[in-house]
């Protein structure tokens, strides 16, 4: 489903002064930004990157633009994007502040997902103005990425003053800004990626389990399901569940989690996890009922304290749920009837299930500049996106 509806260009008195760019950090969100802001009139003159998968990067989407130092991207640009990894954060503000290398004047943007603008106070302090302009996108470090901009959200953070410049920007890469107030910035975060993130972990196992049991096109068998799926459930949110948890099918559940078990032990604990969310978030909706419930959660209650549930007879910390004093995993614990909730659980129902506090896809999309290798680099902006 894609409601986004462009909206009509920017008068040109409405646009920031075309401005030269740089990128600290050429992972795979930095360089799409700044060919998106090249796209829209700016002018990136500076990237600093390490690795092979850096320096090519930085060649494919912009060609001609030197490859230089920190300190020499923010001597060359009035606009500088910091697009490292989330913790890696903090420790290049600091240090960019403390060599001096920030210029009274200069608009200093990050794209982390979990930062606001208070992770820039080093550089604030030194006269920098701040943006935390995080994109909720997945990245893949190509050209497509350019494209996907055209309607993303991004998550901005900024001080009261700057909002116009941050909103300008954003519109200026295809975007949309959502306002993100700084102490909610890890609550956003997290959100995203427990929608983004996770959700490539289980199409991930899902295409495995199918392969398995032996069909040989699981991404094509998946794909209209999940994409009529995340249609439902951004129509519908939790109305849209179907499947056996939401019937309080205990039996089919049963059947799941010993082929498990015997095929891919190492998801059970996730299987267990998610199901526990399903049933909780359908009880506190009204779609399953309490008597069907209670069969369906014992199911799972004697499945968590049974040894698949972690794909061994020891937690991931190397020691048993006896040896630790019992089990931890909620869905172990005492049960309530009829509700079917753990007993010393949140009171509201549904609580359980609700852990978003993003990622970058994701993030997935915080931006990773220098990535080991070409396949183990990660997106920021959101994963960042993230």
């Amino acid at each position: 489903m894609n409601t986004y509806a462009p909206k009509e260009p920017l008068d040109a008195r409405d646009r920031p002064a075309r401005l030269t760019v740089g990128v600290v950090g050429a992972g795979r969100v930095g360089p799409a930004l700044a060919a998106s802001l090249q796209l829209a009139g700016h002018r990136p003159v500076a990237v600093s990157g390490v690795s092979d998968a850096s320096v090519r990067r930085a060649a494919a989407l912009l060609p001609d633009v030197p490859l230089v130092s920190p300190a020499e991207v923010l001597a060359r640009a009035d606009l500088v994007l910091l697009t490292v990894p989330d913790d890696a954060l903090p420790g290049l503000v600091e240090g960019l502040a403390e060599t001096g290398a920030i210029r009274p004047g200069q608009l200093l943007v990050h794209t982390s997902g979990r930062y606001g603008t208070g992770v820039l106070d080093p550089a604030r302090r030194a006269g920098a103005l701040p943006l935390a302009l995080h994109p909720a996108m997945t990245f893949t470090g190509t050209s497509v990425d350019v494209q996907r901009l055209a309607g993303c959200s991004f998550g901005v953070t900024a001080p009261e003053e700057l909002r116009l410049a941050a909103e300008a920007l954003v519109i200026e890469m295809g975007g949309e800004a959502e306002w993100i107030a700084e102490e909610s910035r890890p609550l956003y975060h997290a959100a995203l990626a427990l929608g983004a993130n996770h959700l490539v972990t289980l199409v991930a196992q899902a295409m495995e389990l199918l392969r398995t049991a032996g069909v040989t096109a699981p991404d094509r068998m998946l794909g209209p399901l999940l994409g009529a799926a995340l249609d439902n459930a951004l129509r519908s949110g939790d109305a849209a569940l179907t499947g056996p948890v939401a019937r309080g099918d205990a039996g089919t559940v049963a059947a799941h989690i010993a082929e498990l078990r015997v095929h891919a032990p190492r998801s059970v604990a996730g299987y267990l996890a998610m199901a526990r969310t399903t049933a909780d978030r359908a009880l506190a909706h009204g779609m399953l009922k309490p008597e069907l419930a209670e069969d369906l959660l014992d199911v799972l209650a004697d499945s968590a304290g049974g040894t698949g549930a972690t794909g061994g007879t020891r937690g991931t910390r190397g020691t048993s749920d006896t040896e630790s004093g019992g089990p931890t995993d909620p869905a172990a614990r005492p049960i309530d009837r009829p509700t079917g909730r753990p007993r010393d659980t949140d009171a509201t129902p549904g609580a359980s299930g609700d852990t978003d506090p993003t990622p970058g896809a994701s993030d997935d999309t915080d931006a990773t500049p220098d990535d080991p290798a070409p396949d183990t680099d990660t997106d920021s902006g959101t994963e960042n996106g993230r």
